[in-house]
């Protein structure tokens, strides 16, 4: 079993964040696990990815090769396109609906997500809103995370118990808005996949 992801979005959305789960979840489950990261301008806004690689054989590189990406899991939807290129033949992509808009030049969300769309297998899911709904727009992390984990190995088991690792140190009312934000993310991609495949043949 080898899995590779790569998650993208700008500085404070919580990208190292995801990456940490996904590190502690699969350490929990004896897997081996490389992960790397690259920001680009290290304030608030500017570009940050991560490539998160997950095996249960010896890994020799941190770095995701060009077409190797099983799932590219974005909490900005212009971000995510930037890796399209790492996308595997039957990869997946998962992102936030909400634009991060940084630049006066940001294109039309429509466009974005038609091309998004453009992929066979994708989830966009208005993370930041529903995030916002329970109580802090910042959890939208989890909630992608929540949205993609039926596409990642590790066990829900082990991933609740990295949630909670690594929130232990924050309120306990914050740990709860994590948690619910990652099950409500998971509901949600089902929904949202279950629809998707009973209008296989329809455009939206």
């Amino acid at each position: 079993m080898n899995t590779n992801i790569i998650l993208s979005g700008v500085g404070g959305q919580g990208i190292l964040t995801i990456a940490a789960v996904l590190d502690t979840a699969a350490l929990n489950e004896n897997l081996f696990v490389k992960q790397s990261e690259i920001h680009g301008m290290s304030q608030r806004g500017g570009a940050v990815e991560s490539h998160v690689r997950i095996s249960d054989s010896e890994i020799y590189s941190d770095l995701i090769p060009i077409g190797k990406a099983d799932l590219i899991l974005s909490v900005e939807p212009m971000e995510l396109l930037r890796y399209i290129p790492y996308l595997k033949n039957k990869g997946w992509l998962v992102t936030d609906a909400h634009p991060f808009i940084n630049t006066t030049d940001y294109p039309e969300k429509e466009d974005l997500y038609k091309q998004i769309r453009s992929y066979p297998n994708n989830i966009i899911i208005n993370a930041t809103e529903i995030a916002k709904k329970l109580g802090n727009s910042k959890a939208a992390n989890m909630v992608l995370l929540g949205a993609a984990s039926s596409l990642i190995p590790l066990s829900e088991e082990s991933i609740l118990k990295a949630i909670k690792k690594l929130f232990l140190q924050k309120s306990e009312r914050i740990l709860k808005l994590n948690i619910e934000a990652y099950q409500t993310g998971k509901k949600i991609a089902k929904e949202y996949l279950d629809v998707e495949n009973s209008t296989i043949d329809t455009h939206h």
